[in-house]
């Protein structure tokens, strides 16, 4: 037998592939590729002085955006329509198509923008804990909002210009459609096909398995746990699951919410913390249908988050999905349990509120 054969695996050393329960899918994982040199594209640094208040910018209280109103001198959150939404509730129908490669339907919806914090200088994770209280106060309302006549509402927040954020002030989108997308169409199967079979939601036994094993565990706590998922594409892609079975973010309890603030806040410090940067990041929530599918069984469904970074080696270099991800396979160039590993034994202190700060400084 050749010594090749003969080699223990070692999945830090060689590549394989892991399965995405999700979506019924694989990623190719080639932890050793994080040996090669990098020659390629530098990202610009992010901008780190972003003002408090800047009078130009149409997300800060009191300003005029750009279809003419006036933001109110807001204190807390704020939500309004999309002055440039991707979906209108009044589209008309594009008809009838006969043939199969030429199909098309209408699709309808609301697009709402949500203010986290008055102030642009203020992320998440600089954020008070009871101000975060109220970001997933009103997430839960919108879902209730809009679920009660669309089948999806769709929370995410792109932060970072890296990530396609026109705009630093702290804030997400939240979009309302007549459709179930593509991505959680795919997740409601996959997590049906799984009850049916085991007699269990997917994502609460995967929760218990992962609180068991603690390799890919970020952030914990009574409620809530995140990880790296075993299947994660993105370097330092995250998870976060509630511990107990929850459909929608709005049948959180008054303390799973509080305990949900005090885990946003551990997580995302960690990111802030790995390359001491505002962490670029996609992020969404997930959890059952709503509108018509309110009525149904969905039992099979777990609320959960994702979060997607893009940075790889630093704050200057992200992972590319091109050539063979775009064209065969997701592929990951370090192991779910090194980012897991890495995040987890990073300060708990966000990087810009630890050591000497200038005397009056509002440390959040």
């Amino acid at each position: 037998m050749s010594s090749k054969q003969e080699a223990t695996f070692d999945p830090k050393e060689h590549q394989h592939l892991r399965y995405n329960p999700l979506r019924d899918s694989w990623v190719l994982v080639s932890a050793h590729r994080m040996k090669r040199p990098w020659a390629g594209q530098v990202e610009k640094p992010a901008e780190e002085h972003v003002p408090r208040y800047d009078p130009c910018n149409p997300l800060c209280p009191g300003n005029t955006r750009a279809n003419g109103e006036v933001n109110p001198h807001y204190d807390s959150t704020f939500v309004f329509e999309n002055d440039f939404p991707a979906l209108q509730p009044d589209a008309p129908d594009p008809g009838p198509h006969q043939h199969p490669l030429f199909q098309s339907k209408a699709a309808r919806g609301v697009c709402k923008v949500m203010c986290f914090h008055p102030w642009s200088d203020v992320t998440l994770p600089l954020m008070k804990k009871e101000e975060v209280v109220k970001v997933i106060d009103k997430w839960a309302e919108l879902v209730e909002e809009l679920g009660a006549t669309y089948p999806w509402v769709q929370i995410f927040e792109n932060k970072g210009a890296m990530m396609g954020c026109s705009n630093p002030h702290p804030h997400c989108q939240v979009w309302a459609s007549n459709f179930l997308p593509n991505e959680p169409a795919l997740s409601d199967r996959c997590q049906r096909a799984y009850y049916q079979k085991h007699g269990e939601p997917l994502l609460l036994e995967y929760a218990k398995q992962e609180a068991e094993k603690k390799e890919r565990v970020v952030v914990e706590s009574s409620d809530w746990l995140a990880v790296v998922p075993y299947w994660a594409t993105w370097p330092y892609q995250t998870l976060l699951l509630p511990r107990r079975h929850v459909l929608r973010i709005s049948d959180l309890t008054k303390d799973e919410r509080e305990d949900l603030a005090d885990i946003m806040k551990r997580l995302l410090t960690k990111y802030d913390n790995l390359f001491e940067v505002s962490f670029p990041y996609s992020m969404g929530w997930h959890g059952a249908p709503t509108g018509p599918y309110l009525e149904g069984d969905n039992s099979h469904w777990q609320l959960h988050a994702h979060y997607y970074p893009p940075l790889l080696r630093s704050a200057l270099v992200k992972k590319f999905m091109v050539g063979y991800e775009m064209l065969a396979l997701e592929q990951r160039d370090l192991t779910p349990e090194q980012a897991a590993e890495k995040l987890r034994n990073l300060p708990g202190e966000h990087y810009k509120t630890s050591g000497n700060q200038e005397k009056g400084q509002d440390k959040r």
